[in-house]
Formats: structure tokens, sequence, C-alpha cells
């Protein structure tokens, strides 16, 4: 089989494509992924052919996080206006390099697979190119009433489905104007009802224990939405070793990232943790990531490290703060530690609603939060029946090599069916 993946977005949001990737590579497939320019060495250095299109993730991050503190100052406009356009013109010009690449790499592929990112202009190439589309979803994006922490369910159902019409409204004139150049007919609706009505394959990407009901509200899709968990590569990094050693040597640690999205001030940040961990007795383990902590102030019972395995790292803490990634969060609940999202970015705030939900952590922005909030949100999180559910969910939760082989699985029938039928 021949396939090609496209993924678009922080390092979170390539790496599980890059994990199927490399488990249908491990079987004999010729596999081909398309990502952000940056992030091709990734790719690559896990083991896959890779090309670059697009603007970098970093400043496409960058550009979103930006915007949506923009539209939190309705008071400053030009601001706003100014982010929207920058924003708008970076999305016209990745769909339009995301076209390009997928025509001269997919036309006599198998399958191609896409992430959530710019899924329309990889599904209308599939549909020009009338080849089968599977989608990797990290998480339950279509219309459900589970995701959102709305009563009735009803209305959380249709809160999604009008997001999902303004979206198409607002991206409506890019999709056009890729499906006239590839002699496609004009939308008429969002591309999810699209994908979906083509019989296309949309894993599920995370664990169906973190949406109770999701599966028996889906039960109409049944084997087209397949649940297999949050797929990850657990690579190991050069700090592991290191930084077990900090945490043998003393008590276990209270774990902060906030991941490929860099705070204002490193400085301001690692003081506010800093202090909140001593007034509590706790040691602190940040990860810088994208945030850079250089010029930060040293404490004897803070370790700063730019990255580390959070598989072999998560179990050894009290505690993972983290600005809410679907990857580093599964990777906290999967762990069994209590979870405080710190959440920076919109994108974050679905991800926000499941440790509460679960009674497994607290949610906060990360805008609101003091040296005050963050020593009582330490403390809900760390009490013993917080603890407790933790380590209840962990055992519910997929191990990342049994979720990759269940979506290799999924990809391999699918191909195979659409083949022969």
């Amino acid at each position: 089989m021949k396939c090609v993946l496209v993924s678009y977005g922080s390092r979170g949001d390539v790496e599980p494509a890059v994990a199927v990737g490399c488990e249908l590579v491990r079987r004999g497939h010729d596999i081909h992924i398309v990502v952000p320019p940056d992030l091709v060495g990734f790719a690559e250095t896990a083991g896959l052919s890779a090309t670059g299109c697009g603007i970098d993730a970093r400043q496409w991050v960058s550009m979103c996080v930006e915007h949506s503190r923009q539209s939190f100052r309705p008071w400053r406009i030009p601001g706003r206006i100014r982010s929207a356009r920058e924003v708008a013109a970076a999305a016209a010009e990745s769909w339009a390099s995301i076209t390009s690449t997928l025509m001269s790499l997919a036309g006599d592929a198998d399958l191609l697979i896409t992430g959530s990112c710019f899924e329309g202009a990889a599904a209308n190439v599939a549909e020009y190119h009338g080849i089968p589309l599977t989608t990797l979803h990290y998480l339950p994006l279509r219309p459900n009433g589970q995701l959102l922490a709305l009563r009735p369910r009803s209305i959380g159902r249709t809160a999604m489905a009008t997001y999902e019409w303004l979206s198409w409204r607002s991206s409506r004139k890019l999709e056009d104007a890729q499906r006239r150049e590839l002699g496609l007919p004009k939308t008429t609706g969002p591309v999810s009802r699209r994908i979906t009505a083509r019989g296309s394959l949309e894993i599920q990407a995370y664990d169906e224990a973190c949406f109770p009901g999701l599966r028996d509200e889906w039960t109409r899709f049944d084997g087209q939405r397949p649940f297999v968990g949050t797929m990850t590569l657990e690579f190991p990094t050069d700090a592991d070793e290191e930084v077990a050693s900090w945490i043998a040597a003393g008590t276990p640690p209270v774990f902060f990232s906030f991941g490929s999205l860099p705070v204002d001030s490193a400085a301001e940040a690692l003081a506010m943790i800093g202090s909140a961990c001593a007034e509590i007795g706790e040691r602190a383990l940040v990860c810088s990531a994208a945030s850079d902590f250089a010029d930060a102030p040293h404490m004897e019972h803070v370790k700063v490290v730019r990255a580390v395995n959070y598989a072999a790292i998560f179990p050894l803490c009290r505690a993972v703060v983290h600005h809410g990634g679907s990857g580093t969060t599964a990777a906290g609940l999967r762990a069994g530690v209590p979870t405080l999202m710190l959440l920076m970015g919109p994108a974050q705030i679905y991800s926000g609603v499941r440790p509460e939900r679960l009674g497994v952590g607290v949610t906060r922005p990360f805008s609101k939060t003091t040296e005050r909030s963050l020593v009582a949100d330490l403390r809900r999180v760390l009490d013993p029946q917080c603890v407790a559910r933790a380590r209840d969910i962990a055992t519910r939760m997929t191990k990342p090599a049994d979720s990759v082989a269940a979506a290799a699985d999924r990809v391999e029938v699918f191909a195979r069916q659409t083949r022969v039928g």
C-alpha cells in the first residue's frame, strides 16, 4: 500500500501521525508524510520520508495564540484586525501549499491520511484523485453531546454543529477556490459532513475513557469512527537519566510544562512556580520546551530541563501542570497522577473539560493564574481523593503501543476494503 499522510500544527499535533506512519512502514507499506517545514527533521528522525509545506509550526502557533489574546481584548480593535488578517493570510498560504504538495504526491496513492488541521484541503485532493481518506482526530471534533460541559447534551451538540458551520463559512472562499482549480463543484456545507458521507475512516485517536457515553452516542457510525487511544512515540531524551536521578534524590516533584506555547515572561512564570511550590513544600520539575528560562533565577527546589520523556518521568511525579495539549493530557492520565491545566489558548479549551469532569484535576486559564491561585489549585489536585481517582483512570487508559497498532490495523483493513470495493 502506498499512503500519504499530512499533519499540520505543533509537535503534539504531528506526533500521532508520525507514530502511525512509522508503524505502517514497519509493516512494509510505502509511507510519505507532509508536515510543517520545521518538523521535517522530527519526522525523518523517526524514520519517515517527509516533505515540508506551509509556514513553520512555531510561527503558526504563535500567530494563533496572539489572535486568541486579541480576541479577548475587544477594546483593542486595531490589534484584533491585524491579528485576524495575519492568521487569515497564513491559513491561505498553508492551504495553497498543502494543496500543491498533496497534488504532486498523492496521485498514485492508495490512501490519504490527514490530521484535523486543514483536513478540508486534504479531503478535496482525495476527492479529486478518487482515493479513500482517513482522518486522525485527537478530540471528538464531530458534533456530540460529550465534549462540552453543557446540559442538556443536545445543547452541546447544537453548539458544536453551529461552530462547525461557522468555521465552514469562514474558510469557504479558500475551499471553493481550491475546488474550482481542481474542477470540483462548490461546497454546500462543512467538509466534515462530506467526509462522513463519503464513508471515510475517522479514527478517534484519544481514549474512550475520557469521554464516557460517546460510543453510545455515535453507535450509528459504528466502524467508521473507531476509538484507538492516544498515539505517541515516547522517544527517550538525553535528560531522562539525569532527571530520574534528581527525582530519586528527594521527594517526588510537581511537573510543569507549557509545551509548544511560550509564556510571555519565563522569569516571572518560574518565580511564581518556585514560590508556590515552596509554600506547600513541594519540589518543581519544569520543562522549558518553547519557553526560554535561561535568565530565570535559580532555586534549589526547582529543576529546569529542555525536554523529557513523559512516559518515563510522569509516573515519578506528584502531579502534572501543563497547557492542556491532548498528548500531554493523555500522558498524565496514563501515569495515574492528578492534573492541573493552565490553558494557554482556545485550542486547549476542549481538553480543559476533562480533568474536572473525570475528577482528576483542576482547570484554569494561565492568564488568570497568580501565585495565590496556583497554591490553592495545587492543594486541590494533591488531595488524596483526587490522587486516588487519577490512579483509577490510569487503569482504563490505552497503552500508546496498543493505540498505534490498533490505528494501523484499521487503516490496513479500510484500504483493503476500499480497493476491493
